[in-house]
């Protein structure tokens, strides 16, 4: 039995808001957008973005420590990939697990990882 990863859902309050941010951030396509369901297509598994109504953010750090799925992403330069994610509206938390990665949050609060690649 072979399983392969077919795609990504994320939950967030603005589906084509949420398909724009990480459409620009990876240079992807969106291929579907609708107020309910969006969807970008590019390099890897498509990523949706559905519509969930009162849905709230993460916290994060975390104080529960209950972790939830997030992306890592790789860069070729960190600092360049922060600056650009930073430009399209995540925010980077003051609190920061690594030295190696940045942890950002998207602009509906989901976190993410820069990675160098």
């Amino acid at each position: 039995m072979s399983t392969t990863l077919a795609m990504i859902n994320l939950d967030g309050p603005d589906p084509r808001a949420q398909a724009a941010f990480y459409g620009a951030l990876l240079g992807w396509e969106t291929v579907h957008a609708e107020d309910e369901y969006a969807m970008i297509s590019g390099e890897g598994a498509p990523v949706g973005f559905g519509r969930v109504p009162g849905w709230t953010a993460p916290p994060w750090p975390d104080p529960e420590g209950a972790k939830r799925y997030h992306l890592d992403l790789a860069v070729d330069d960190l600092d360049a990939a922060v600056a650009r994610a930073r430009e399209l509206g995540a925010t980077l938390p003051e609190h920061q697990p690594g030295e190696r990665w940045r942890v950002l949050l998207d602009p509906v609060g989901h976190p993410f990882c820069l990675c160098p690649r």
